[in-house]
């Protein structure tokens, strides 16, 4: 055989080859592109249920049903079993269309529509926007609470408690609030505020209604490696700027 039909069956060989890689690549996106799409059965909610609002309720009252849903869109935490959430409290509003999914639920009901840890009471404080972290702060997050008020040295903001579990957020709604400044003039402004609930001790408790009560709270979302303390004297218009 000469060299020139040698260079033929090679050019055959490579081409084959080459339609061969092609063939097994598109075949092996193709079945990513299947794994995908391919659905699994996950429970939606298909009717509204309010917080506090018992999960063994919501199956009784048919709020839930087997829907298909494409693999890579099916949240952590979907639920296929409506025995896996009995006994527990819905902790925040759950919109018909959402999958039902197990951090939206918690703690067994005992007389009361929140799941309060043992120990502890529940109280509610209303914020503004701004200071419930711009609407970050949901059922079950971990929030360092601030106080700003007005003290015998002037205005100052220290944090008032290092970490507090929140229960659940309320419905939001519009206040009037009217300031004065220093020369007597007062401004009035709409303002958004929502309910946040807290768990807490009593003694906690006591400071976080004393001080709404005389001056403005604002939370700072946490995380599990947030570093907060109280020791530290706050910050004043004396040491704004050391």
């Amino acid at each position: 055989m000469d060299r020139r039909k040698i260079l033929l069956v090679l050019a055959a060989v490579i081409a084959a080859l080459g339609t061969l890689l092609v063939f097994l690549y598109v075949q092996a996106a193709d079945d990513r592109a299947k794994e995908e799409i391919e659905a699994t059965d996950v429970l939606k909610v298909i009717k509204p249920i309010e917080p506090g609002e018992k999960f063994d309720d919501a199956v009784a009252a048919g709020k839930f049903q087997m829907t298909p849903v494409p693999r890579d869109q099916v949240l952590d935490g979907a639920q296929t079993d409506l025995e896996a959430l009995s006994g527990q409290i819905a902790v925040t509003r759950i919109f018909q269309g959402e999958q039902l999914t197990a951090n939206r639920w918690g703690g067994t009901v005992e007389n009361t529509s929140l799941a309060i840890p043992d120990g502890m009471l529940a109280i509610s404080v209303n914020l503004s926007d701004p200071a419930r972290v711009a609407g970050f702060v949901s059922p079950g997050s971990e929030v360092a609470v601030f106080l700003t008020a007005t003290t015998t040295g002037g205005p100052a903001t220290q944090l008032l408690l290092e970490r507090v579990q929140v229960l659940g957020v309320g419905t939001t709604s519009t206040i009037t609030s009217t300031r004065v400044d220093g020369s007597g003039q007062a401004t009035t402004e709409q303002l958004p505020k929502t309910l946040l609930t807290l768990a807490l001790s009593q003694q906690d408790a006591e400071k976080v209604i004393f001080a709404t009560s005389n001056g403005d709270l604002a939370f700072g979302l946490l995380t599990e490696s947030s570093e907060v303390n109280r020791r530290g004297s706050g910050v004043n218009g004396e040491n704004l700027f050391q």
